[in-house]
């Protein structure tokens, strides 16, 4: 959306006496151009409140928020998700980790409230968490959401 908007070229055009080559390397960055529309936005609320502004946000983000709503993220963000609702955390943890370094196998498990409610491999840190957070979610008995 901030590119859409083409706020990185506001940046370079309002931006003052900033190095050049620095200025270009934030104008392009992911995680700044975020931060930015972020900030329009909170300074739109502020000024003129959610009613105002609430026509205009969802016509920009409706195919994005279309999507996230029917769409299945990952294990270990729905795990995430329903423990916040209740005030709970998911803490990772690497049990095991086998092979050579070029073919790594790790088993990893999700805990929560200290109590260890899932444990998953894979080839991958990544996807080792992901297999303990959906047995997580399997232990708490909730259904991830699927499109």
């Amino acid at each position: 959306m901030a590119r859409e908007l083409r706020l990185g070229e506001q940046l370079l055009a309002y931006a003052g006496d900033a190095p050049s080559d620095e200025l270009q390397r934030i104008s392009r960055s992911r995680n700044v151009l975020a931060a930015v529309l972020e900030a329009a936005i909170a300074a739109v609320y502020l000024e003129h409140g959610f009613e105002t502004m609430e026509p205009a946000l969802v016509e920009a983000f409706s195919e994005r928020i279309e999507y996230a709503r029917s769409s299945h993220v990952d294990f270990k963000t729905e795990l995430q998700e329903a423990l916040a609702r209740s005030g709970k955390h998911v803490h990772y943890t690497v049990l095991e980790v086998e092979g050579p370094a070029h073919d790594r196998r790790f088993v990893c498990a999700a805990y929560v409230a200290g109590e260890q409610l899932g444990a998953g491999k894979g080839s991958t840190k990544k996807a080792a968490e992901q297999e303990a957070a959906r047995q997580a979610l399997d232990a708490l008995g909730v259904v991830p959401d699927r499109i």
